[in-house]
């Protein structure tokens, strides 16, 4: 949950002594810029509903001083005289003009240019005009995805159809707090790739790239879904992709824009345990139940010390979840960007600090704090430079810095799950989580409570595990580096073939991780009950090695180091592309693209000559457009893939897709319907996408065999021990073998799409899709011992099936010209289904075990049927003891026989409950505008 207050200030830069505009928004809120001396207009520009239009062009007409609107359609120009014409124009939109007379704030409303539907969407490697779009692309304005977060992931499910996503975790850190998200589900149940590709600004990035990214610095966000969108992205487009483009500058005088923002959150769900009281009695109870004979764990006099409240020392009563966990923690983002330029040159300048805090309470027992805390910077320069009136050179550069500090994990997971996890499921009642130091005056450690396990459960040395301890014990730090440096050419070829444009693009991605962690060993003590004053108590150390305890590791009264695998990594990439647009006699519209890339990739610690290879793929792709008086539309789209990973035989895979689509509201025939429907629209798409993210990661190389001639676990000795010395040579071991006919997996998509606006309120985009996917690669385990095979083979076997719907509505009324208020929402719903996969084929008493047919993401479990009543139904029931063990057979609840042989095991496993993965997402969000103050 979160809370979120912030103030954007935005300010203008004027000539010096001339005059000064400060715009001050909070909240939402803004004021209007004043001038002194030479006269500056002001205003805000929005659509027929009140809608602020971010981007539009706001020229002088006739000369090249001008700007643009910002991200809430306001703006601000000087002008030189009272005779100046405001030209306001975008996208979409029927361009004004406005003679400026003696005012000093225009307003202007732009009407849509519904005849021409101008307006355009970002796909692969340029835009089309809405109207023209047959595939399925999802575009979604930038600012409907802020959210009080600054981790953009967490603000994709529900507002963007087609993806599937959702959180696992809120913690701060490396990964940690992403949303994982699917387009459109889980393409595959095979290992491997399966999330979508993700580019910002055509480079290759990855979700943790994406969560950093502000949304002020985005342009435009489209996702593309189906294999006619994705096709020109070859084998990287598999799973879909997310295509995002940051901000240019635009001629005009300089701007700055500042958003600050504090926010508060809190856990999404806080657990409700049981009273300790109650937690004692159930856990005497279980015993009893189990075995009557057996010491009870918690005496009566114990319990009712505790429900008294006496010394906590003796009798602790602990709530680690209020102990170690704060109710809330507030957070801090901050983002600078300044844009402008002339017509020579234009330039985007921005700056992020954000501050996440954990919500771990941290006493100052330590000289050092071990709650969470990530500091992210970002910094981002696009600058654009007309070369000449036909050449634009643009150079970005990017980079992203994370700083961590947290309690200490491990290198997969973070300390904050780990205390958050032990608060859980921790003793409460055993021992306090630090006794009083006026115990033992003289030491200089916290004294940390635990006692022997004595069997209940345990510690590394047989400790109850102290959650509190564990937390506070040290630090774990890592720092992250990304340095992303672009360079991009813009060719205009129109004065050799009309239409005709080229251009090429290089990157360079350089990143670095590194983690270590400080920790002390904390140091067990024990409350010993003093006989003659049951009040009273002496402590005794558990884990002291001076004293020789065998209760793990002996405690440190400093800190000690240890380091975690470092990532340096770096990515060469190069592409070049031809675009073709031209308009033949008013009707006949053609467009076209050829696009090449290569790239390499190395890992500076990989861990073997093997991995340490660059990484190199290339791909050839094109897309063919035409369209018949804004009817009639077809697409064809191609890939052409080489991978490194297959045989020369399959190395390379050619890769169509094809799309129609039906503009039925452009046709005479439909004019009287024109004021009722007015606009409708039919797609329908359908391709082949290959993948060749497929296996292990470090599987490089499919087709060769992985063989360890070094192995010392198939040593053999020589000679002998009796007076010679004996030779010991290590013998060979195979990880892997090669499979020559290992190929692409490859992803036959089909999509039928309706696009329809109905009164010029209501709008509908619907896609229904279908996937089969084919050539789906695992092991297979079920291979004959007799074949004296040491690991199991792999192939391309497995099928399974996608399907589902995506729906994004938008409802707009405007109810006078000073109110209006819009309705929007997404609906998501995908299921999928396993054909072939590695089974063996069942006898009818184990068809259960199939999991043909179900989700790629079904759970599977035993069924409880309910609790034994009593030792004699466990004795005549099946025999459970070799998966649920304890004193007696089986344990309190009793499984379901399934195939009826009289034991539960594996054989005795169905399908449980829904999928793992939610297959349904949907958002619904109003919007309210009066006269200028948006809510």
């Amino acid at each position: 949950m979160h809370i979120i207050l912030h103030a954007n200030f935005k300010f203008y830069k004027i000539p010096w002594a001339k005059r000064i505009i400060l715009a001050l928004l909070f909240l939402g809120f803004s004021t209007l810029s004043y001038s002194q001396d030479n006269r500056v207009v002001t205003g805000r520009v929005v659509d027929e509903q009140g809608e602020g239009l971010p981007g539009v062009s706001v020229i002088i007409k006739g000369t090249q001083i001008g700007t643009q609107t910002d991200s809430d359609g306001k703006y601000s120009l000087t002008i030189p005289d009272d005779k100046a014409v405001l030209s306001f124009s975008f996208i979409g939109f029927i361009t004004q003009e406005v003679l400026a007379g003696t005012q000093t704030a225009i307003n202007v409303s732009l009407l849509p240019d519904v005849q021409s539907l101008k307006e355009v969407v970002v796909v692969g490697y340029g835009v089309q005009r809405k109207e023209s779009v047959v595939s399925a692309v999802e575009s979604i304005n930038p600012s409907k995805l802020r959210s009080p977060t600054g981790n953009l992931t967490n603000a994709l499910a529900g507002r963007v159809a087609g993806i599937i996503a959702w959180q696992n975790s809120g913690e701060p850190g490396l990964g940690t707090d992403n949303s994982q998200f699917y387009i459109r589900g889980l393409s595959s149940f095979g290992t491997g790739k399966k999330d979508p590709l993700i580019l910002i600004d055509n480079m290759e990035s990855s979700a943790t790239d994406l969560a950093r990214l502000q949304t002020d610095d985005i342009a435009s966000f489209s996702v593309l879904k189906d294999a006619s969108a994705a096709a020109v992205y070859g084998s990287r487009g598999a799973n879909g992709v997310i295509l995002v483009t940051t901000k240019q500058g635009d001629h005009g005088q300089t701007k700055y824009s500042l958003r600050v923002e504090n926010t508060f959150s809190s856990n999404t769900r806080n657990y409700k345990m049981t009273d300790n009281i109650s937690y004692m009695r159930d856990a005497n109870e279980a015993t009893l139940t189990r075995d009557a004979a057996t010491a009870l764990p918690y005496s009566e006099n114990k319990i009712n010390h505790t429900l008294a409240g006496d010394d906590p020392a003796l009798y602790p009563n602990n709530n680690w979840l209020n102990k170690m966990i704060k109710n809330y923690t507030v957070n801090q983002r901050y983002n600078l960007n300044i844009s402008g330029g002339d017509e020579r040159a234009r330039y985007y300048l921005a700056g992020t600090y954000n501050v996440d805090n954990g919500i771990l309470k941290v006493d100052p027992i330590n000289n050092f704090n071990s709650n969470i805390k990530l500091r992210n910077y970002s910094i981002r320069s696009n600058v654009s430079v007309n070369l000449s009136k036909t050449t634009e050179f643009i150079l970005r550069l990017y980079g992203q810095f994370d700083d961590y500090r947290g309690p200490v994990g491990t290198d997969k997971v973070g300390g904050g799950a780990i205390a958050f996890q032990n608060a859980l499921s921790s003793n409460p009642v055993m021992f306090p989580a630090v006794y009083d130091k006026s115990k033992l005056p003289y030491v200089k450690h916290p004294l940390f409570g635990s006692v022997p396990t004595q069997g209940f459960g345990s510690l590394t040395g047989g400790l109850f595990v102290n959650p509190y301890a564990e937390m506070v014990k040290g630090y774990q730090v890592y720092k992250t580096s990304n340095i992303e440096p672009q360079i991009q050419i813009n060719q205009d070829l129109g004065g050799l073939v009309k239409g005709l444009s080229a251009t090429a693009m290089t990157y360079l991605q350089r990143y670095s991780y590194y983690s270590v962690a400080r920790a002390y060993n904390p140091f067990y003590y024990q409350a010993n009950i003093d006989p003659v004053n049951p009040k009273e108590y002496t402590l005794s150390v558990l884990n002291n090695g001076a004293q020789g305890s065998s209760y793990g590791v002996t405690g440190t009264e400093y800190l000690g180091y240890a380091e975690y695998p470092k990532v340096v990594t770096s990515k060469m990439y190069l592409q070049g592309s031809l675009n073709y647009a031209r308009l033949f006699g008013e009707k006949h519209e053609v467009s076209g693209l050829l696009t090449s890339f290569i790239s390499s990739f190395e890992s500076g610690n990989a861990g073997s000559v093997t991995a340490s290879l660059p990484q190199r793929n290339t791909v050839v792709a094109g897309r063919l457009t035409y369209g018949y008086n804004k009817k009639y539309l077809a697409e064809f789209n191609f890939g052409y893939n080489g991978s490194e990973r297959f045989y020369k035989t399959n190395r390379f895979g050619f890769f169509p897709s094809m799309g129609l689509a039906y503009n039925i509201s452009n046709e005479a025939f439909f004019s009287p319907l024109a004021k009722t429907v007015t606009n409708l629209k039919l797609r329908a798409t359908y391709g082949l996408v290959g993948n060749d993210q497929i296996g292990n990661t470090n599987d490089r190389f499919l087709y060769l065999s992985d063989v360890n001639p070094n192995d010392s676990y198939y040593s053999a000795s020589f000679g002998t021990a009796i007076g010679t010395s004996q030779y010991t040579r290590n013998g060979y071991s195979i990880n892997r073998y090669g499979n020559s006919n290992i190929t692409w997996e490859i992803s036959r998509q089909l999509n039928l799409g309706l696009d329809i606006t109905l009164f010029d309120s209501f709008t509908l985009v619907a896609n229904a899709f279908k996937t089969h996917r084919s050539n789906i690669f695992f092991s297979n385990p079920n291979v004959e011992s007799a074949q004296g095979l040491t690991q199991s083979p792999s192939a391309n076997y497995g099928t399974g099936e996608t399907q589902g719907v995506d729906l994004t509505m938008n409802y707009t009324k405007a109810i006078s010209s000073d109110f209006s208020f819009t309705l929007s929402g997404t609906f998501t719903y995908s299921t999928s289904k396993i054909g072939k996969n590695d089974q063996i084929k069942y006898s009818p008493e184990l068809s259960h075990l199939s999991k043909r047919g179900y989700s790629f993401s079904q759970a599977w479990g035993f069924i409880a049927e309910r609790l034994f009543i009593d030792d004699e139904e466990v004795k005549n029931s099946p025999d459970q003891s070799a998966y649920f063990k304890s004193a007696v057979r089986g344990g309190d609840i009793k499984y379901r026989d399934i195939n009826h042989d009289g034991v539960i095991n594996a054989d005795d496993v169905v399908a449980i409950g829904y999928p793992t993965q939610p297959e349904i997402i949907y958002g619904i969000g109003p919007s309210l505008t009066y006269k200028r103050l948006d809510f």
